[in-house]
């Protein structure tokens, strides 16, 4: 018998500003197999990519952390109570910017 999925599976879509360079929008999907364990992929719809693939991610007591080897990216956020966003640090390329992911879809 398959557990409920996480409160993490989703859509997600955030807004990096990183100053002086245009903001970035960004889309995180995340889903879990029928085992639990979780993939999800990475959208940027202002450039037109789509589809990154996501290669390591943890979800356990409200903390999310994920990595793109792809694009050289990663997440670590808080889930909040309301389950509709999850607010945290992206890095790529070694620039901390913060993150506020809202949630789109379940």
């Amino acid at each position: 018998m398959a557990a409920d999925p996480p409160r993490i599976v989703g859509t997600w879509e955030g807004v990096l500003d990183a100053g002086a360079q245009p903001k970035k929008h960004v889309v995180v999907h995340i889903s879990a197999d029928q085992d639990g364990s979780l993939s999800g992929t990475i959208d940027y719809p202002d450039q037109d990519v789509s589809g990154i693939q996501i290669t390591t991610i943890t979800y356990k007591a409200d903390i999310l952390h994920f990595e793109s080897i792809p694009n050289l990216s990663s997440f670590d956020g808080t889930l909040r109570k309301e389950s509709t966003e999850i607010a945290g640090i992206w890095k790529q390329g070694g620039t901390p910017l913060m993150l506020t992911l809202k949630r789109t879809s379940s």
